[in-house]
């Protein structure tokens, strides 16, 4: 087969995008990232490993043996998080410019983030004053370096414990403004994530620590899949960008051995994740946004689920941080109350205040930040004062 015909599926593509055939906001897509957030908060409240969690008395494997061995997979819900936001930050991407997409992350990043530092350093500083021990360090530095949302490279701890997949995504970002800057298109797309895997594949042979950092060795097949498959919805299927997913996924399920092994569980603790099963219930999670995007799903319209997703960024900074301590704070009020009942509660309280910052802070603050921004991108000239 000529050369030619292998690289002809690149000529059509790059000029003729497919119509959408659907909503422009991809609701399904939406309720994936709301289930991503609820495996991460069943990871948090039902599958942790850490005895004695929820107090002496209240152990999981106990209390809900199989609810526990479930949730013990809900890590993943972070792989989930990294696969949909390759396939959304392209989508954001597309025909913006560096500063736009900047102005865009930052508007819808930031004020949330900050508004939930604040509160877990206030709700630290009250229990202090009550005599209490706060779970998190909630002094003057440690919170202005949170601020920044980058703690672990200030050689901080983060107080909102999510916070480190946030440091992620950012050098995602970062890396899809270089890919902006050289100018994004379908061709460029697909050499991007090629050269993405083959550079975080050499960076892992070498043992690079550098080299791990800014290509993100665990997690490139991720978000490179997630490219794929915006490339799909956004083009049509061809068999190049199906040989760039499938290269993509089977490195994401090797190096997924690695986040694997991370969590381990101590002997006596129960079982520890088998890859096996990781493995799987990440590719179901796949073939799900593979329906939600390029697939028939992507005509799914509905108003609840575009909701859901708008939920599910406030609902993941605040999940942890306060609602499990509202949970604890419940089991030590109403100690008959039952575990099960407290963590309802916990989660109920989580999504209850993610509600009130989507539509207080991310809704108007962000919005404002965002007007904000965009008018300093092109500002208008000082008029002279007159004399």
């Amino acid at each position: 087969m000529p050369f030619s015909t292998l690289t002809e599926p690149l000529r059509t593509p790059s000029t003729r995008p497919r119509p959408a055939g659907g909503p422009t906001r991809l609701a399904a897509v939406d309720g994936l990232r709301l289930l991503a957030a609820a495996a991460v908060a069943a990871y948090h409240y039902l599958g942790t490993p850490t005895p004695d969690f929820w107090g002496k008395g209240r152990d999981l494997p106990q209390a809900a043996p199989l609810t526990h061995a479930v949730s013990g997979y809900g890590w993943l819900g972070v792989e989930a998080f990294f696969l949909i936001s390759g396939f959304v930050i392209c989508m954001s991407c597309w025909g913006r410019t560096p500063a736009q997409f900047a102005v865009s992350r930052v508007a819808r990043l930031f004020p949330l983030y900050w508004t939930v530092v604040l509160l877990i350093a206030l709700v630290g500083a009250a229990a202090v004053l009550a005599g209490q021990h706060s779970g998190t360090p909630t002094d003057l530095r440690t919170s202005i370096g949170n601020l920044t949302m980058i703690p672990g490279p200030l050689g901080l701890q983060a107080t909102d414990g999510v916070a480190w997949t946030l440091w992620v995504e950012a050098r995602f970002y970062l890396l899809m403004g270089v890919l902006l800057l050289v100018g994004l298109t379908y061709r460029r797309a697909v050499a991007f994530g090629f050269l993405w895997l083959t550079l975080a594949a050499i960076g892992r042979e070498l043992h690079s620590a550098v080299l791990d950092e800014f290509l993100l060795g665990r997690y490139a097949g991720l978000f490179v899949t997630g490219i794929a498959l915006h490339l799909m919805h956004r083009f049509g299927p061809n068999l190049l960008l199906w040989l760039m997913a499938g290269f993509a996924w089977c490195y994401a399920l090797t190096v997924l051995h690695d986040r694997v092994a991370e969590h381990a569980v101590p002997a006596g603790r129960g079982a520890s994740p088998n890859w096996a099963v990781s493995a799987a219930v990440l590719t179901v999670f796949l073939l799900l946004l593979a329906l939600a995007g390029p697939g028939p799903l992507r005509r799914v319209r509905g108003r609840a689920l575009v909701h859901a997703g708008a939920l599910t960024y406030p609902f993941y900074l605040v999940h942890q941080s306060l609602g499990i301590p509202v949970a604890r704070g419940v089991l030590k009020a109403l100690p008959g109350l039952g575990l099960l009942p407290a963590i309802s509660l916990g989660l109920g309280f989580s999504l209850l205040l993610a509600a009130v910052l989507n539509h207080l802070v991310d809704r108007g603050l962000g919005r404002v930040l965002r007007r904000q921004l965009t008018a300093a991108l092109d500002p208008a000239p000082a008029v002279p004062a007159s004399h």
